[in-house]
């Protein structure tokens, strides 16, 4: 196997893994190519691999986007578009909105001054130490199911400062959904059912970047399915487990994490690597 396929496969698992974990998929990312010091495998790569974490949030709340679709005809044929159905469908399209608007309006802000290792290493602290803080007050007496427009616009508000690299938008949106009154692993549920239209909108905006860039180098195959599979397989295992290991215990050992990784890029900023 070549050291591309190795690097994508890699890559693949890493974005599969932090895209649902609260831990800053883009801490990561930037990260470790910085780090093993890897040549970047490519604007096809990063759409195609983004997509194999789509692919696995479609497939595993499968059952859901099917009363979603169901829900959504059914209004539509009684010309009924507000209310609340059998799934929680307002709360998922509300809670898009916010980060819509932020990437329309302050993406390229955000592109320009907050990437930056220090805002990185802040975020991680702050928004670490408030997903403890949610952890240790929620009430946990809530479902996913009983969300609604007003708690969609609120988890959605948290998930357009995920913009922000170090901020994680499955922390920052767990987080929103333990204040509101959510358990755990409820909590963790409804930021994944979140995450879908956020992920298609990625998708499909990395596919029109990578029409409008025109013809360019072409990306070997096998490193490409590599990367797309284990961001995939990796994403759905993350997915299914993570649930299940929030149902007996708390989001302490990420916060931990998140803390260390902090020190760790601090360290590299001030030291070099």
């Amino acid at each position: 196997m070549s050291d591309e396929t190795w690097q994508a496969l890699l890559l693949g698992a890493l974005q599969g893994l932090t895209e649902f974990l609260p831990i800053s998929s883009s801490a990561h990312l930037i990260l470790l190519p910085w780090v093993m010091d890897w040549t970047p495998m490519g604007l096809v790569f990063d759409v195609l691999v983004h997509g194999g974490t789509l692919l696995a949030i479609l497939i595993y709340f499968r059952k859901d986007w099917r009363e979603f679709a169901s829900d959504i005809l059914s209004r539509i044929r009684s010309c009924r578009l507000g209310g609340r159905g059998s799934a929680p469908v307002d709360a998922v399209v509300t809670g898009t909105v916010p980060a819509i608007l932020v990437a329309l309006v302050f993406r390229q802000q955000i592109e320009e001054y907050a990437r930056t290792p220090l805002v990185t290493v802040v975020t991680l602290m702050l928004f670490g130490g408030l997903l403890l803080w949610a952890d240790r007050r929620g009430r946990g007496h809530r479902t996913a199911s009983s969300m609604g427009i007003r708690d969609g616009l609120l988890v959605g508000a948290a998930q357009a400062l995920a913009l922000i690299p170090g901020v994680s938008r499955s922390g920052v949106t767990i987080t929103a959904a333990l204040l509101l009154g959510c358990s755990r692993a409820e909590a963790a549920r409804f930021s994944f059912l979140l995450a879908g239209p956020v992920l298609v909108l990625g998708t499909l905006d990395g596919i029109f970047a990578l029409l409008s860039a025109g013809p360019g180098g072409e990306t070997p195959f096998f490193p490409l399915l590599a990367g797309v599979l284990s961001s995939f397989f990796v994403g759905f295992l993350c997915v299914k487990y993570f649930i299940r290991f929030l149902q007996t215990h708390t989001f302490a050992p990420f916060v931990l994490y998140r803390f260390l990784l902090a020190f760790v890029i601090l360290a590299l900023h001030l030291f070099g690597r």
